[in-house]
């Protein structure tokens, strides 16, 4: 496979990134994948915003992804298309919507225009990233690892 492009420099790659999941306009929708404790499976997509280093998720909390998160506590998120890809390693944490700070929570409802604060059977989760990789084409695989145990490479 030949790459259409050039391939973008690890500084470019994590300015994209940063620019796609701060951009109200870009992504509003991220797949999150999770799985039970017994190793099922369980892909969604769901609406996001970035907020704080995080991408901050609603879900009811009867929902396999809420469930999954609240025993296993981490998740794969990707966002994209195959020849623009953003893949993200995360730890995931479950928020009440009571507990969840004020300022993320107004973030959460001006991005989405919508607010589950006040939605009982809703929860917040919240993915922190360990291992973010981006890529577009092949050439641009053997250095798409961007982030290391929470840390932007250099």
């Amino acid at each position: 496979m030949t790459s259409r492009e050039p391939a973008r420099s690890r500084s470019q790659r994590k300015q994209d990134v940063l620019d796609r999941l701060d951009r109200l306009d870009r992504d509003e929708d991220a797949w999150i994948a999770t799985a039970s404790p017994s190793g099922e499976p369980c892909l969604v997509p769901l609406s996001f915003v970035w907020e704080r280093g995080t991408l901050l998720v609603s879900t009811r909390r009867a929902n396999p992804t809420a469930i999954n998160v609240s025993r296993q506590g981490r998740a794969v998120v990707a966002l994209g298309q195959t020849r623009d890809v953003v893949h993200i390693d995360a730890d995931a944490e479950l928020v009440e919507g009571r507990d969840l700070a004020k300022e993320s929570a107004d973030a959460f409802a001006a991005k989405l225009s919508w607010d589950p604060r006040e939605r009982t059977p809703w929860v917040y989760i919240r993915f922190a990233p360990v291992v973010l990789k981006a890529w577009r084409e092949v050439n641009e695989q053997p250095d798409r690892v961007l982030m290391r145990e929470g840390q932007w490479l250099d």
